[in-house]
């Protein structure tokens, strides 16, 4: 096997792995839907959810990449039994990734564009002029493009130096940044006047309000969240563990990054919250709640400025570990199928993402018309629904029955490669869950997707 690059610390692994994990569905997302369905009561749905379906198969994604030291592509090739051919399936990962990066990239724009916005002041304008920077910024394809490359070449040269140098140092500090940021903008939110009754709407149970939202839409939002969360089903994570050495059990690993992305989310809802109640602003979903509704909050505030800066340098943060992370995928699928050199790589996708990301920017301008989804839709949700409704549960789906069925790599050489090192082990009790139940849930969710969105 040929000499790979390999990660300098277990911290370097915690950190890219939680950077793939932790993006802006963390921020923008989690928070609301905590609201929506009556706080704890959504969160304890939630967590039950991400433990018994997010979790397990983000350990089969790490022993694959482990116990093959290769990426997705190739992994199956390496551990697939004789004469079977799982390999077929190898390109879930780059496709999934390419999927991925077409519309967060510009999404990832968005956010540089805010820090830029937030510090020159081009925000403190009047609250009814606030949501003309969001709608201006996607009317602009220039501006959105500018954007889009900056965070194109700033990613792209950080995975250029390489897996050591470049994309373990970098995705550390920005992560170390990005939690140092959260804790202080969580202090002050909290300590705001009247910032009580934002934590109460938050986190404490509200039966009545979960249940005027629906109980079905709330296990299935609980649901949805809790599996996609943390970016598993395209190999995203099936890399990081290819770079992984062998000193401590995978469950062990898991069990941090799961709850350091969970951290997350609920930090961020532990800003957004109180701000918005303790200026009497309602929030909202999406991207409204990031670029008009907190902006207005942010001008209201003493040192508004300061913190809004901090508050959208935060939000890249948590945008480009992920594109980072996705990019060294990318890069790595280029390199173990190829030979190709890691520059070579680089060169070649920087210019193939950079077309891939125009559909996306046109299709709120020039390409408006194009509505594939129905009335009011664009090219990113065609997008977003391409890689959330199918890749990410089918890739789910194939890692489970690879792991655990008799005609894949198999249970026991599974939990054998989870185990492998010190700490906590894989629970063998949940072998009939893993092998007859998750797999249907995997197929529910795929299904649902489709009945949500064409026939709801």
């Amino acid at each position: 096997m040929a000499q790979r690059e390999h990660l300098a610390s277990r911290l370097g692994f915690l950190l890219l792995s939680a950077g793939c994990a932790i993006g802006l569905g963390n921020v923008w997302r989690f928070p609301f839907i905590t609201g929506k369905y009556g706080g704890a009561v959504f969160l304890v749905t939630y967590l039950i959810f991400l433990l018994g379906m997010g979790l397990p198969v983000l350990i089969m994604e790490f022993a694959v990449g482990r116990a093959s030291r290769r990426n997705m592509s190739k992994a199956f090739t390496v551990l697939e039994p004789q004469g079977t051919k799982w390999h077929w399936f190898g390109w879930f990962s780059i496709v999934g990734s390419y999927a991925l990066m077409m519309f967060y990239m510009p999404v990832a724009g968005w956010m540089l564009y805010y820090v830029f916005a937030t510090v020159t002041g081009n925000l403190a304008i009047p609250v009814d002029q606030v949501p003309n920077v969001f709608t201006g910024m996607l009317a602009n394809p220039w501006l959105m493009l500018f954007w889009t490359l900056v965070v194109s070449g700033i990613c792209f040269y950080v995975c250029s130096m390489g897996l050591q140098k470049g994309v373990e140092r970098v995705v550390k500090f920005m992560m170390a940044g990005l939690l140092f940021i959260m804790i202080g903008l969580a202090a002050y939110a909290i300590s705001l006047p009247g910032a009580v009754e934002g934590l109460k709407f938050y986190l404490v149970p509200d039966f009545q309000r979960a249940w005027d939202a629906g109980i079905l839409s709330l296990i299935n939002d609980a649901m949805n969240q809790a599996f996609f969360t943390l970016s598993i089903g395209i190999g995203a994570m099936c890399i990081f563990g290819s770079y992984l050495n062998k000193s401590n059990t995978l469950t062990k690993e898991s069990v941090f990054i799961v709850s350091l992305d969970t951290f997350v989310a609920l930090t961020a809802g532990l800003i957004i919250f109180p701000a918005c109640f303790a200026f009497n602003v309602t929030p909202n979903a999406g991207p409204g709640l990031i670029f008009i509704t907190l902006p207005n909050v942010f001008n209201e505030m003493v040192f508004g400025r300061v913190w809004g800066t901090l508050f959208f340098v935060f939000m890249s943060a948590a945008a480009l570990t992920t594109v980072i992370a996705v990019l060294e995928n990318i890069i790595s699928c280029f390199m173990d199928n190829y030979g190709w050199e890691r520059k070579k790589a680089v060169r070649f996708n920087a210019v193939l993402l950079t077309v891939l990301t125009l559909p996306c920017i046109l299709g709120f301008n020039e390409w408006s018309w194009i509505q594939p989804l129905g009335e009011g839709s664009c090219i990113m949700d065609l997008e977003d629904f391409i890689i959330s409704n199918n890749l990410l549960p089918l890739g789910s789906l194939l890692f489970c029955l690879f792991c655990c069925s008799r005609y894949g790599w198999g249970w026991d050489n599974f939990v054998a490669e989870a185990d492998e090192g010190e700490g906590m082990k894989f629970p063998r009790a949940l072998r009939f869950y893993l092998t007859k139940i998750l797999p249907v849930v995997l197929i529910i969710i795929f299904a649902q997707g489709y009945i949500q969105k064409f026939f709801l």
